[in-house]
């Protein structure tokens, strides 16, 4: 078996090699470690390692799976966590110059959770500044690069995680998303992205960007690695297997003229995807969402949200922030209470009219992003987050999943959403398996 064949097992083909006596622990950590030391360079999607704490968790791992006892699917599994997400000892700075040199002093519970069940963590990774953008071009951090194109965006604000775990320099990662800040880097990077339905995941130890939007979620290369990942983080409940019969699920389409104009490989993968999968799909519209007036009352929270997250430190040290993120968050402050009460009041009636609009469907299928990757120095387009937005204001669940390459070989991804946890994540998985898969990036770099 070759190093590459590891490196593109997601967790439960690591578990299976584990259970045949074929590695161990320590040698599924050295193949990352080899990965990290050519790839990270490149990629820049890890900005902070605890390999001697990782060293330390594997072998504890051997001993566990020679006495026939391992923990969970994730024991000896190597992932990443987004830097916003506390890990102990690591910085904990959110992409924050002024954070660089604060170290955390004990795990988020979703950490936390994570070690309990046997998973090495190997570390900290890139992100927009404070989770708020979506190209993790960071100025403090350095960009991190796509896997499938040097040079472009991964997406963000969690780009490290999705390009870590696309490129194979880890399993799965956590990320945190506000406005799609999981499922637009999962889109442009070709892995599953998941955010849960709001306030899924307890938020101790997280850097808060937006408390009214904010989520952690998952990066993985499969479905079922998303759904065991949530079986381990603390829930309410855990995210249940499911076996039931694709094509007597009701899908909804999301009819996409409110929402401007879609990439030509993104229109047609949305219709590849209902072509293929043989369920019966209805049309969903919303013909009352003004799609700019929504954006801009989401931006305005994150914005007021942001500040009173910030206000002290940005006050404190200024220069520790970048002009790009001081400037909105300074003008956030200058915006009068009606207008924010205005904002508050348009996404909560945006909500409520996606969840009414949904409720006769299992799920309901839209575009993840309405490109694919652009390059760093391209202006992002301003409908980056129209669609990963609709789960963060309704509160519902969604998973952003890889249905294929585009014509010039970047990922294309579709995104669903709905109130069933579990028929969001294994949903996309079964739809995924009905297309043909995007290549698989953690052949780059020419490991053996």
């Amino acid at each position: 078996m070759t190093l590459r064949d590891i490196a593109s097992k997601d967790a439960l083909g690591l578990h299976e090699l584990l259970q045949a006596g074929v590695v161990t622990p320590s040698q599924i950590l050295a193949v990352y470690s080899a990965r990290m030391d050519v790839l990270n360079p490149r990629l820049n999607a890890f900005l902070a390692l605890d390999r001697a704490r990782a060293v330390e968790a594997a072998r504890a791992s051997d001993e566990r799976w020679q006495a026939g006892r391992p923990i969970s699917l994730f024991d000896g599994v190597p992932l990443g966590v987004k830097a916003n997400i506390a890990v102990a000892g690591l910085p904990w700075h959110g992409g924050i110059a002024a954070h660089a040199d604060r170290l955390a002093t004990k795990d988020a519970d979703c950490v936390a959770a994570l070690r309990h069940a046997g998973a090495i963590i190997l570390g900290t990774l890139n992100m927009d500044e404070a989770a708020f953008g979506a190209t993790n071009d960071n100025l403090a951090f350095g960009r991190c690069h796509n896997p499938y194109r040097h040079g472009f965006t991964p997406g963000g604000s969690s780009g490290g995680a999705a390009a870590a775990v696309a490129a194979g320099l880890c399993v799965a990662a956590l990320g945190t998303d506000t406005m799609g800040s999981v499922r637009i880097p999962a889109s442009y990077c070709g892995v599953f992205g998941y955010k849960p339905k709001h306030g899924r995941v307890p938020a101790a130890g997280v850097m808060p960007l937006s408390r009214t939007l904010d989520d952690v979620g998952v990066l993985a290369r499969t479905a079922r690695d998303v759904s065991a990942l949530m079986e381990i983080l603390p829930t309410e409940y855990p995210v249940a297997h499911d076996d039931g019969d694709l094509r007597q699920m009701r899908l909804g389409v999301l009819d996409t003229a409110n929402f401007g104009v879609l990439d030509a490989d993104v229109a047609d993968c949305i219709a590849r995807v209902v072509a293929l999968s043989g369920v019966h799909a209805a049309r969903v519209t919303l013909p009352a969402w003004d799609v700019v007036a929504i954006r801009r009352a989401a931006l305005l929270v994150v914005e007021v949200e942001a500040w009173a997250v910030h206000r002290g430190l940005l006050l404190q040290n200024p220069g520790g922030f970048s002009p790009r993120l001081t400037q909105m968050l300074n003008w956030a402050d200058r915006q009068p209470e009606s207008k924010v009460a205005a904002a508050y009041e348009i996404l909560q009636e945006a909500g409520a009219m996606l969840r009414a609009a949904f409720c006769d469907f299992d799920a309901v299928l839209t575009p993840a992003t309405a490109t694919t990757a652009f390059e760093f120095g391209q202006a992002p387009p301003e409908g980056q987050a129209d669609f990963t937005l609709l789960a963060n204001i309704s509160g519902l669940a969604a998973t952003a999943f890889p249905t294929g390459l585009s014509r010039a070989g970047l990922p294309v991804s579709a995104q669903i959403i709905g109130v069933d946890e579990h028929m969001i994540i294994h949903l996309p998985g079964r739809l995924a398996a009905s297309i043909a898969p995007p290549a698989d990036a953690t052949s780059l770099g020419g490991l053996p």
